[in-house]
């Protein structure tokens, strides 16, 4: 049987597979919204019904005290009056025999209950003979209590008619919707039957060229079961175009990167072994006794040029999302990363005086030595290049506020107001034409922006003509940083 329901199935037309499934869906769409409704009208009307008890057992507990009598009475609503003492309840006898039902159990169970209670007490019982009832006690002065009780029949009599409408309305809406929703589904779909010809004409273009989506030709054919053939080949050959695309752009993107990290960040110390070529040159003609030191720092400087290319072919599989690159944090004196930078600068930047403040005394911070100078001849390199020759440069480590603070600062031109937000973006050129003159790409104020970041730190500019400073703030303790 079942299978014969799912063959049957597989041979509708896609416009009845949709009507049904969207009558399926409403159906339960219809069961949670009568439920919700059904269960909220329930609950208002108890309330009310709650409230009622309430104004009544006010107004009668006034005139039981007044006047000894229960006043006002509402049609088939009970009331009974207890003296309570000692945990026993005393039920007083009442004014009309029809007061309180037959059975009182329930109601002096509720009594009692009330004496020992600081609050109105609400009960539902069955009354035998009489049905579902709402009861509800309270204190008339000490040692009076007033139980009242009203049916609930009036409540449930609401709730059934209420789940009838519902019931009946729903069946019929559902009956609609599937009806006229298949007809439109049916007349919204026979555009389809047209999609076979576009999908095989999509290896006619050039996937190169273009990523936009083959326009649909619908002559307004009808459709039929070949309609799931065709969306398919269509589905298809719009995924491989997508994929390909995708997939290429993906890589053009990662070398374009790739090339432009490498060509910025290689070129500073390139710039410091060429200065340092030349000072082991003069040492070699005029002090041989500085020779090893400049020949040392060539080695320092080559072996740093190791490391930034294999970070840069690692940055490289990071845009690839393929693995993981931590800091190699170790203890080391950012006083003394900032005087290396400073003797680079010099060589590389001659024309760039360099002054440097910095406390006598080492400050050290877990971090990450290579990074944090490459943050540092970043800057640097940046206020060399963005500013004429005989610039001031100054380049401050200091502590405030428990952070490490770096200051590079420089006399230039300034930074202009709309360029400050925009100068820590990637490719961001504020003077694009000297930039490629010089060979710049834009990334040095990202690259570091965002090794600062991992540091978690935080990087600022501000900028007048004839003072622009980049601050660099670190956290002093270890624990402040957390995996990058």
């Amino acid at each position: 049987m079942i299978g014969r329901l799912r063959r049957t199935y597989r041979r509708m037309r896609l416009g009845t597979r949709l009507a049904l499934g969207l009558g399926a869906l409403s159906l339960v769409v219809f069961a949670v919204v009568g439920t919700a409704l059904t269960t909220y009208m329930r609950d208002y009307l108890s309330a009310q019904l709650n409230d009622q008890l309430r104004l009544a057992q006010i107004a009668q507990s006034k005139s039981i005290t007044d006047s000894g009598t229960l006043g006002k009475r509402y049609y088939r609503w009970y009331y009974a009056v207890y003296d309570v003492s000692d945990g026993a309840a005393m039920l007083r006898k009442p004014e009309n025999a029809g007061d309180v039902p037959k059975d009182v159990d329930e109601f002096t169970s509720l009594a009692r209950a009330q004496a020992g209670s600081d609050s109105e007490l609400l009960r539902t019982e069955h009354l035998e003979g009489e049905g579902v009832y709402r009861l509800r006690s309270c204190e008339v002065e000490p040692g009076v209590v007033l139980v009242s009780a009203a049916p609930m029949d009036g409540i449930d009599d609401t709730v059934t008619q209420l789940i009838t409408i519902q019931a009946v309305t729903f069946v019929l809406a559902l009956l609609a919707l599937v009806i006229f929703g298949r007809k439109m589904l049916r007349r919204g779909l026979k555009p389809l039957s047209d999609m076979a010809s576009t999908a095989h004409g999509i290896t006619s273009h050039n996937l190169t060229e273009s990523a936009a989506r083959l326009p649909l030709r619908a002559d307004g054919r009808d459709g039929g079961p070949e309609v799931e053939e065709l969306r398919t080949a269509f589905n298809t050959m719009l995924e491989h175009i997508d994929d390909s695309l995708a997939v290429r752009a993906e890589a053009e993107q990662r070398l374009r990167r790739f090339v432009a990290d490498a060509s910025h960040e290689l070129r500073t110390p390139l710039m410091s072994v060429r200065g340092y070529a030349d000072l082991f040159q003069y040492a070699a003609a005029n002090a041989p006794e500085e020779r090893d030191k400049h020949l040392a720092r060539l080695r320092a400087e080559a072996a740093r040029m190791g490391v930034l290319l294999d970070d840069l072919l690692l940055l490289a599989r990071l845009d690839a999302a393929e693995v993981d690159a931590p800091l190699r944090l170790v203890e080391a004196d950012l006083v003394e990363l900032a005087e290396d930078a400073a003797d680079a600068f010099r060589a590389g930047h001659p024309d760039h005086p360099l002054t440097v403040r910095a406390g006598a005394e080492p400050l050290k911070l877990r971090l990450d030595p290579q990074r944090i100078r490459q943050v540092l001849d970043n800057l640097l390199t940046n206020a060399a290049v963005h500013t004429p020759a005989g610039t001031r440069v100054t380049l401050t480590v200091s502590v405030e506020s428990g952070r490490a603070l770096v200051r590079v600062a420089d006399t230039g031109p300034g930074i202009p107001p709309a360029d400050r937000a925009r100068v820590f973006d990637r490719f961001y050129r504020v003077d694009k034409a000297r930039s490629r003159d010089r060979g710049g790409s834009g990334l040095g104020l990202a690259v570091a922006s965002s090794l600062v970041r991992a540091h978690c730190g935080r990087i600022e500019v501000s900028s007048r003509p004839g003072a622009t400073v980049f601050t660099v703030a670190l956290p002093l303790s270890p624990a402040s940083l957390t995996k990058p």
